[in-house]
């Protein structure tokens, strides 16, 4: 979505920067792994096609993504994936949220992912979550949080609705899936606007 193409949203942990091209090598080779091919429920594409597909969704309205940055991890200029002059932190995975009905674009979906090993099981996951609701509702007047997790996975249920409040809304047991959901109401509406309110953004260019 072109309303984040040069964004930049800056925390403790971790940097969320718009999803570019320089992007997408690192991608790619994430993506050939069969566990986060499981995991997110992906096929594995061509490197063309995930440079198409790169282009496709800096365009699309329905859909926002920004890549993680560990700002704990040492890295050279080309894994960070910044423009020359560089800054601290290595891709380590993305966060999106897709609008699935054109009729209600207050209601996303979210998706996260901590691809580096080395990035995992240390925070960055919930803090570009938080960093990212607190964007979307503020910035775009999104009310209503869904995510689609499959059953077997532990991680990401106990993140969802043991540290984000999420709670369960039905399972979908031919795709072995449990979806939830968060509405922005009361004391979380609230949250999220105190947060919204703190964003340290910037620009990627």
């Amino acid at each position: 979505m072109r309303v984040n193409a040069n964004t930049t949203i800056t925390g403790q942990r971790v940097v969320l920067v718009p999803y570019r091209r320089e992007h997408v090598p690192r991608y790619h080779e994430w993506m050939q792994s069969e566990e986060l091919q499981e995991l997110t429920a992906s096929e594995p594409l061509s490197l063309a096609e995930e440079y198409a597909m790169c282009d496709a969704w800096r365009d699309d309205a329905d859909k926002i993504t920004f890549i993680l940055l560990d700002r704990g991890a040492p890295a050279a200029e080309e894994q960070a994936g910044w423009p020359p002059g560089g800054r601290a932190g290595a891709m380590a995975g993305d966060v999106n949220a897709f609008v699935n009905d054109p009729d209600d674009r207050a209601a996303v979906e979210l998706e996260v992912m901590v691809a580096e090993p080395a990035s995992r099981r240390r925070g960055l996951a919930l803090e570009g979550l938080r960093l990212f609701m607190a964007y979307l509702a503020t910035t775009l007047g999104v009310t209503s949080f869904t995510a689609k997790i499959g059953q077997d996975n532990a991680p990401s249920i106990e993140l969802f609705t043991q540290r984000l409040g999420f709670r369960e809304l039905r399972r979908v047991e031919v795709f072995r899936e449990v979806h939830f959901e968060l509405r922005a109401e009361g004391e979380v509406a609230a949250a999220l606007a105190a947060e919204g309110a703190q964003l340290l953004l910037g620009s990627y260019d």
